[in-house]
């Protein structure tokens, strides 16, 4: 597959696989992308007017405090950081941000360093503990300004007294491979953390603005990045449930169970919650989210002459499920000419689940595209497209992929078993060996997944 240089001033390579398709897909993945580009959102929603400092609908008097501080976690943050320290200019006084590896880009003031994703890793715990030192030192005369995208929940591993780096470890590989919700992952990753569910804000006595770009479905300030900077609605309680829930309370490390056994039990303290003053001086502004990607994309379609659709729920099912659905809505549409006509697209956001049994590679948006290809089997002109839009879907270099009518017919001729491939989520060699992953690096944001259905 050729790189593709994007038209729009985005830093991107866009690798399609080569099919009619190719350019008006291009187009909507860009457009989707642009909507929430980390860089420029940042410009959007912060402005400067000498000693006023604006974010969103507040205002700052930049003569009212000592120090100003930019950290962060977070895919995106490095971008972020970079239009902040455009804003601020000799008026920041330092800042630290971590972002997964291979996501760093360069900053002049702002310490950006790298870190693992999505199990928590030695440099975040280091990156962690420093994030927290520099908070700490900031007094009440001070200003902080917190930077956060999806991804920071992994990349901020603060573990609490008596759970070692390794505890957190084990127990976030058992949450990812069981199915877990992110909502329920971030309820226990809170519950096992100095830094998540508020403690952030409670570590430090300075005035707190906390800049998002959004990866939660719904904008839950709580479940952003498990929620460093804001109230906790979650009890240890909770924690322990959703570990049972998905049957691997005994599976975790005793260290785990006996901290959350002891916070049921009120001897350690629970996490700052709803209503506590101290959330006086935090504020939250959300800069981008899934609906903006999902409304640029539709936009786009509509401006490329196709009759358009968005669904209203978004997609957050197990994936195989999702794609086989999204199918199913192809097939309609070709024969019942329901609920579009062609030439049509569907667009969808959303954040799907794989509950994963052995050790297969592949990511959500991967599995998606192969039980949708199972589904469109022998349908002419149909597409489906699934991408993350971080550029990274699971333990993979791949986006997502994009599948046809014809993905079937073309995997049994080189005797590539699709079926075999989902069942034992093992999607990427398959998808890899027909050539037809999306690939795009690192894409300066992280707002969920796109999901399209072209129907031409």
């Amino acid at each position: 597959m050729r790189k593709v240089r994007s038209s729009l001033n985005l830093n991107l390579d866009l690798s399609l696989p080569r099919a009619a398709i190719r350019p008006l897909l291009k187009k909507l993945i860009v457009r989707g992308l642009d909507a929430v580009d980390a860089r420029k959102a940042v410009g959007r929603a912060i402005s400067r007017n000498g000693e006023e400092l604006v974010i969103g609908r507040r205002r700052y008097d930049l003569r009212r405090y000592e120090r100003v501080v930019v950290l962060g976690a977070g895919k995106a943050t490095a971008s972020m950081a970079q239009a902040i320290e455009q804003r601020l200019g000799p008026r920041l006084q330092g800042g630290f941000v971590v972002v997964k590896h291979g996501h760093g880009l360069p900053t002049k003031q702002i310490v950006v360093v790298e870190a693992g994703h999505p199990v928590p890793d030695r440099s975040g715990q280091r990156a962690a503990a420093r994030l927290r030192a520099m908070a700490t030192e900031l007094g009440r005369h001070d200003l902080l300004i917190v930077l956060l995208s999806g991804g920071a929940s992994s990349l901020l591993p603060a573990p609490v007294a008596g759970v070692t780096l390794a505890d957190k470890q084990r127990t976030t590989q058992k949450l990812l491979r069981c199915g877990a919700s992110i909502g329920d992952i971030n309820t226990v990753r809170k519950h096992l953390s100095r830094i998540k569910g508020g403690r952030l804000a409670e570590s430090t006595e300075a005035t707190v603005v906390t800049v998002i770009l959004s990866d939660v479905l719904g904008d839950d300030l709580s479940a952003i990045a498990s929620g460093p900077t804001a109230p906790d609605p979650t009890t240890y309680q909770d924690a322990v449930a959703i570990l049972k829930r998905y049957r691997i309370w005994q599976a975790v490390p005793q260290r785990v169970r006996r901290h959350l056994d002891r916070g049921c039990q009120g001897l350690v303290s629970e996490t700052p919650k709803p209503g506590s003053p101290l959330f006086r001086r935090v504020h939250h502004h959300i800069i981008g989210n899934n609906v903006a990607a999902v409304t640029a994309v539709a936009r786009a379609a509509r401006e490329a002459g196709l009759r358009t659709l968005v669904l209203r729920s978004a997609l957050t099912g197990e994936a195989c499920e999702e794609g086989q659905r999204f199918g199913a809505l192809a097939k309609n549409i070709v024969r019942k000419g329901k609920p579009l006509q062609r030439p049509c697209c569907v667009v969808a956001g959303g954040e799907t689940t794989v509950t994963v049994t052995g050790k297969g590679t592949g990511g959500r948006a991967q599995e998606f595209s192969v039980a949708a290809a199972l589904e469109i089997a022998g349908l002419t002109k149909v597409w489906v497209a699934a991408i993350g839009t971080d550029g990274t879907d699971g333990p993979t270099d791949a986006a997502g992929a994009v599948i046809d009518g014809k993905t079937l017919a073309r995997a049994q001729g080189l005797s590539v078993d699709l079926k075999g491939a989902l069942k034992c989520h093992n999607t990427y060699p398959a998808l890899k060996q027909l050539h037809q992953l999306i690939v795009t690096g690192p894409t300066g944001t992280n707002v969920n997944d796109l999901y399209l259905l072209l129907v031409l």
